[in-house]
């Protein structure tokens, strides 16, 4: 007789007895089969009952005529909002024909059956046009008292129930079993309820729509409202260099890539150590002049620590008793938040961990990748983690407030330059901490940082509150939705 200590996690370990063992052995599984079982409050039917299933294809990469047409081709990238109107890939009649890829008309189900996303989310869209699909999507087709739209809002507010039943997780990457989807369990309320359901999801998204797009335009306006106070006027990307002759070479000012600024001449006296173009577009000298022409000063000169996070030397500790929390680049958020929901540790025996532990308030860079200068604030619950190497820890002096150079940092006025600075040539794009450190920054007096950095404070936080608001609107849905199936 076996039984476990009252002290462990009943949410990571439990018994399960042999005879209850089927045909699989992952404990999400059985958790999920033993402890949340669903009582529908109308009749079901197993899912290979009430629908059938067909996967796409790919058009061969090889043939160019197969791809840039007019027909949506959908992959699990694909696959982010319930409604899909647009696919980032397009292909030809010929790809079409010429594929083992299908048309799923308009108005059909499709779900993601192979990405690594169905470790923790379900995809599933409705198809507001004709779309053919990839291999790791199948289009559903319900039978006729089942509607589609009713099929996917089902998926997507049950997902957390329905994937440990259906996903493999032994294999590289996650995939839906099909045998267990055949098996289970589908709600069929009435065509009426089906309706109405449908009705509740459609108006939480579209209030979902409208909370994100008011929120994005707030926030849009902080550059506009920033680079106004500071009085300085944001050049245009495309400026361009004065087509002018140059030692016998001469530009046509009317050809398209002199125009935009892609194609532009430099004399050779201006080429310092670098000589990747970027670096000597004529919009960051203009850039440099319009910071210059305000008060400022380099950014060493109002910080007292710019400095490397931690390079771990060892492997990550096992758990948060034998190691240090690590804020690593995946963490920084772009919203300028750390969200420290996957954490990893570092062992608290690792070399100079107490030289890279991070303060309230500091400023968190990301010094390399596709992000390289995304920011972030270090909130008080995260005082005293550790930095990644990968990131740079800013702390400000007595001549400028934290919170104004966190949004100066965030701004197009540094952003841009950070582009400049990138290390181009290697692997992963990277900035330097010398670079950093000579960042220009407009310094205005401290009262004027104060009302600056309370207005922006400000719009933040009334576009937190219109997410918020999405958030709940898409909770209040689902809960609701429920409630009406399960009852």
């Amino acid at each position: 007789m076996y039984s476990l200590s009252q002290h462990v996690n009943v949410n990571k370990i439990f018994l399960v007895q042999f005879s209850e063992l089927e045909k699989r052995l992952d404990p999400l599984y059985y958790y999920e089969i033993l402890n949340n079982k669903v009582n529908f409050n109308c009749a079901s039917s197993p899912f290979s009952k009430i629908a059938k299933t067909y996967s796409g294809g790919t058009p061969s990469k090889d043939k160019p005529e197969y791809w840039n047409g007019n027909i949506l081709w959908a992959s699990p990238k694909d696959m982010k909002n319930f409604y899909l109107s647009d696919t980032e890939d397009k292909i030809t009649e010929l790809g079409l024909k010429n594929s083992a890829t299908i048309l799923a008309p308009k108005g059909s189900l499709l779900i993601v059956f192979r990405s690594g996303i169905l470790q923790h989310t379900l995809p599933v869209a409705i198809t507001e046009k004709d779309t053919a699909i990839n291999q790791d999507l199948k289009v559903v087709i319900p039978v006729n008292e089942i509607i589609p739209e009713f099929l996917a809002v089902y998926f997507r507010v049950f997902q957390n129930r329905i994937l440990p039943r259906i996903v493999k997780h032994s294999t590289t990457v996650q995939s839906i079993n099909q045998e267990e989807l055949n098996s289970l369990p589908i709600p069929i309320p009435d065509k009426q309820t089906q309706k109405q359901i449908i009705a509740i999801n459609q108006e939480a998204i579209e209030h979902k729509n409208q909370s994100e797009a008011a929120a994005e335009k707030l926030l849009s306006s902080i550059d506009d409202y920033l680079l106004r106070e500071l009085g300085i006027n944001m050049p245009s990307k495309n400026t361009v260099n004065e087509p002018v002759g140059w030692k016998g070479f001469k530009l046509n000012k009317h050809n398209p890539l002199v125009k935009s600024g892609r194609l532009f001449l430099a004399a050779a006296r201006e080429i310092e150590n670098r000589i990747d173009p970027e670096y000597y577009r004529l919009f960051y000298c203009v850039l440099f002049d319009e910071i210059k022409n305000v008060s400022h000063c380099r950014l060493k000169d109002v910080t007292q620590l710019i400095d490397y996070g931690l390079m771990p030397t060892q492997d990550y500790a096992k758990d948060e008793n034998s190691g240090i929390p690590f804020i690593r680049v995946t963490n920084i958020l772009a919203s300028g938040e750390i969200d420290m929901s996957n954490t990893k540790y570092i062992p608290f025996d690792t070399p100079r961990v107490d030289q890279k532990r991070v303060k309230e308030n500091d400023i968190l860079m990301v010094q390399c990748g596709s992000t390289t200068g995304k920011v972030a604030v270090v909130p008080k619950e995260y005082e005293n983690y550790l930095a990644n190497s990968f990131s740079f820890i800013i702390r400000s002096n007595e001549k400028i407030r934290q919170d104004f150079l966190f949004y100066i940092l965030s701004s197009p006025i540094v952003q841009m330059q950070i582009v400049r600075s990138q290390n181009i040539v290697t692997v992963r794009p990277n900035t330097s901490k010398p670079a950093v450190e000579n960042l220009l920054i407009p310094l205005p007096p401290l009262e004027k940082q104060i009302e600056i950095a309370q207005h922006i404070s400000e719009i933040r936080q009334q576009a937190q509150l219109l997410q918020k608001e999405a958030t709940q609107a898409l909770q209040q849905a689902k809960e609701k939705i429920e409630k009406m199936i399960l009852g």
